[in-house]
């Protein structure tokens, strides 16, 4: 009997869809799996999550001891070293001429302004003919007592008038003394019609105008005597005794280069507010200084050794300085550290490093704290920078 061909395909596909079961259901029983254990399993199963690589390649120092001078800090404004006010001495003159403008540099004697003093001529004048006629009356009570003191003794004049011509000869001669006096004092008020500087120096202030009428006293300019400029550092009660007078300090004033100072003298109390004393500095006389600007300075102490780092290892962050240690597990561990001086590329450590600790020297910016590095193995120790730059890529 012959089997129609629709009940044959359909049986041959019932079978294979049976046969394909079974084999899964014994791929995945567990005797399956006993039965496997020793097979090796296959390439695609036995690969491994992969494991931590380096996330940037570092160079490490460690903290060298250095030289470093001791030095206080301080700061504080420049001054002028004494100041010179020239003012009006005559009686209400008329200012003629003014010869000098602020920042002219004067010599001592040198002309500043001329008064108008055409008055004080005519009383000048006056005096003198006032002299010469004492001395005429002079000449003349000379003459009568001279006869009289000859007479006196004949009897030709009484006592009483040989007193008379003596007197009247006294009386002349105090007159002329009076009248030449009044031309000196006279010649001093018309001396004072020229306005002189009473020591070289450099003009810092001009109140002088032409045609204006002056009031004895009033001041017509001020001056920096010699040009001469000082510093005067505030410096903390507890640094002065480390101070003494013809010491150098390395002053830096703002907007201009560093210049060396003597110290003059140390002021002898100390503000009750701050509790800081005053340093007078002498400054040379050089261009870029200026009264009134704001200076910082450096006193060297001495000099001592101290641990320190390369600037370029110390990251500062929220106000601290950081830096980054490498451990025995390649691993960087971010420390607190306290900063000191400063000298050239290098700064001092204070507190927070030991002497053999391996310190990331830049780069410390890319790091976190545990991240796994790869230490380069060129970098000597006390290197002053990284010998690959820290652009590897981080591991995924």
């Amino acid at each position: 009997m012959k089997i129609p061909v629709r009940i044959a395909v359909v049986a041959t596909l019932t079978v294979a869809v049976a046969a394909a079961v079974y084999i899964h259901w014994f791929d995945a029983s567990p005797a399956a799996n006993v039965a496997g254990a020793g097979d090796p399993a296959p390439e695609s199963s036995a690969a491994a999550a992969p494991s931590a690589r380096p996330a940037l390649t570092v160079a490490v120092t460690t903290p060298a001891s250095t030289e470093l001078a001791q030095t206080v800090v301080a700061t504080g404004s420049i001054h002028p070293w004494q100041e010179a006010s020239i003012g009006a001495e005559g009686q209400g003159w008329r200012l003629a001429e003014v010869r000098a403008q602020v920042g002219d540099t004067v010599r001592q004697g040198q002309v500043l302004a001329l008064f108008d003093t055409s008055v004080a001529q005519a009383d000048l004048a006056a005096l003198r003919a006032s002299v010469a006629e004492a001395e005429a009356t002079l000449a003349e009570a000379g003459s009568n007592a001279r006869r009289a003191r000859e007479l006196g003794p004949s009897g030709a004049l009484s006592a009483q008038q040989v007193n008379q011509y003596l007197t009247a000869e006294r009386t002349a001669a105090a007159r002329l003394e009076a009248q030449r006096a009044a031309v000196r004092a006279q010649e001093l008020r018309l001396a004072q019609g020229t306005v002189t500087a009473p020591d070289g120096g450099i003009v810092t202030a001009r109140s002088a105008t032409v045609g204006a009428v002056v009031a004895p006293g009033q001041e017509l300019f001020r001056l920096i005597r010699q040009g001469r400029l000082e510093w005067r550092a505030e410096v903390a009660a507890s640094d002065l005794s480390a101070l003494k007078p013809g010491m150098t300090v390395r002053v830096l004033p703002t907007g201009g280069a560093s210049v060396t100072g003597t110290v003059r003298r140390i002021g002898p109390t100390v503000d009750t507010a701050t509790r800081n004393g005053l340093v007078y500095v002498d400054l040379p006389n050089t261009p870029e200084l200026r009264a009134g600007s704001f200076a910082r300075g450096d006193f060297e102490t001495g000099r001592g050794q101290a641990l320190t780092l390369p600037q370029t290892a110390v990251l500062l962050r929220e106000g601290f300085s950081w830096v980054f240690v490498v451990d025995e597990g390649s691993r960087v561990r971010q420390r607190k550290v306290t900063t000191g001086r400063r000298s050239g590329e290098r700064i001092e450590i204070v507190q927070g490093l030991e002497a053999g600790a391996r310190v990331v020297v830049a780069g410390g910016g890319f790091l976190a704290d545990g991240d796994l590095v790869r230490v380069s193995d060129g970098a000597p120790a006390g290197a002053s920078g990284p010998i690959s730059a820290p652009t590897a890529t981080q591991g995924g």
